[in-house]
């Protein structure tokens, strides 16, 4: 039922959408549009290790199914277009709440759930304004695809590139949907409660390629009456020779408690740099992360990640005053003849967390693995399978080791 009122939703918003467009232009909307469809089955049990921990085990298998139309534009000086989407997703099995599905404490995980949307977009000459929903990838916001059914956020967004080499960027989200729900929910501060929620998350920033090799990036972000975030950001890349290839990553936040401070004051800084050392099929990374002051690093409700933390894995690694240390690489078998088998590995771990009553103490640690191979011809070019392994060990939670198995394949109707 649900399911049916959402296509019904989208064709709604698809008709009027294409209403005001002159009839001329429907067919470049429609000659550069894009439908695909991505299927994912994801298998996920964890296992705590602790004997204090509440459960031992949880987990879930689910299959999910991610509509996704891309409209061309319209041929007109002022250009116009629509882009679609749907999930949906059907659960085999859960037990507890490991965090990926929508969950409530008396009902448990649902049988089944399902989201819908729509974006308006208009375009004119370099500069692209889309309003709606959208998986951004950005300092001050960024999407989650990594457990079932992708997390969507939903706002006006604006990108500039009129001036070479610079990528202008602003807008404003009022809402995401997250790997937790299956409605759109006002933002608020992840560890808050939804009471506490704010009037949206207003944000601006540039990219400026300063040289071929040189990149550097400037980001605020303010998610009002809860906290304000300032982002700066160099990527440099190299090219040592004998087929050697650097990259250098440096990241700084700079995180306060905004307005009304509906979350408590915010005190928090953090440092992420890394390096990426690659030839061939071969690739190591080093990375250091510090945080600075008496807060964790804010994020937006539903656990969304913030991957330009260069730390960020299972465990976030971003608690009051943690230092960490990742170690990693990973090795794509194309060099043993097998193109499309790829293994990577990271250990990090984490020291001097700041804990309740001043103490610092604090430390954990987190090793993964893992193996992943797209088949590359035939009828099944584009089935993929992938394996994840996390052992996670820590002073002030239960240790758990988790075993995530991924089959997934995309389906492009045009």
């Amino acid at each position: 039922m649900l399911y049916s009122s959402i296509a019904h939703n989208l064709k709604v918003m698809g008709l009027l959408g294409l209403a005001a467009v002159p009839m001329g232009a429907y067919a470049d909307i429609w000659d550069d549009s894009h439908l695909k469809v991505d299927a994912k089955n994801l298998w996920l049990d964890r296992n705590y290790t602790e004997s204090g921990a509440t459960t031992n085990k949880v987990g879930n298998w689910s299959q999910g199914f991610d509509l996704q139309f891309t409209s061309g534009y319209t041929d007109t000086p002022l250009a116009f277009g629509l882009d679609l989407d749907a999930q949906y997703a059907y659960v085999f099995d859960a037990k507890g709440n490991d965090g990926s599905l929508p969950y409530d404490a008396k009902n448990g995980v649902p049988d089944d759930y399902s989201r819908g949307g729509a974006t308006f977009k208009m375009k004119y000459s370099k500069t692209e304004l889309k309003i709606g929903d959208m998986r951004p990838e950005l300092p001050i916001a960024w999407h989650d695809p990594s457990r079932q059914l992708d997390t969507i956020f939903q706002g006006a967004v604006i990108e500039s590139k009129e001036i070479p080499d610079l990528t202008l960027t602003a807008g404003r989200f009022w809402s995401a949907v997250t790997r937790e729900s299956s409605d759109h929910e006002k933002l608020y501060k992840y560890g808050s409660t939804d009471n506490l929620d704010s009037d949206g998350l207003d944000f601006g920033g540039a990219t400026y390629n300063v040289t071929k090799s040189l990149q550097a990036s400037y980001f605020y972000g303010v998610m009002h009456d809860i906290y304000k975030q300032q982002y700066y950001g160099l990527v440099h890349l190299a090219d040592l020779g004998e087929g050697y290839k650097l990259r250098t990553d440096v990241r700084w936040f700079d995180n306060n408690e905004d307005g009304k401070a509906l979350n408590g004051e915010i005190d928090n800084r953090a440092l992420s740099a890394g390096f990426a050392l690659s030839k061939g099929p071969h690739k190591f990374t080093l990375a250091y992360q510090r945080m600075y002051g008496t807060s964790i690093f804010p994020t937006p409700n539903g656990y969304i990640p913030q991957f330009y933390l260069l730390n960020w894995a299972n465990q976030p690694f971003m608690r009051p005053q943690e230092r960490s240390v990742g170690l990693g690489y990973s090795y794509d078998f194309v060099g043993w003849g097998i193109p499309g088998l790829t293994f990577s590995t990271r250990y990090i771990k984490g020291t001097d967390i700041l804990r309740s009553g001043n103490l610092s103490d604090g430390h954990e640690n987190e090793r993964d693995l893992a193996l992943r191979y797209v088949v590359q011809s035939g009828p099944l070019k584009g089935l993929g399978f992938e394996w994840k392994n996390y052992l996670v060990q820590q002073n002030f939670g239960d240790d758990f080791q988790e075993n995530r198995f991924y089959t997934t394949y995309t389906w492009k109707v045009w």
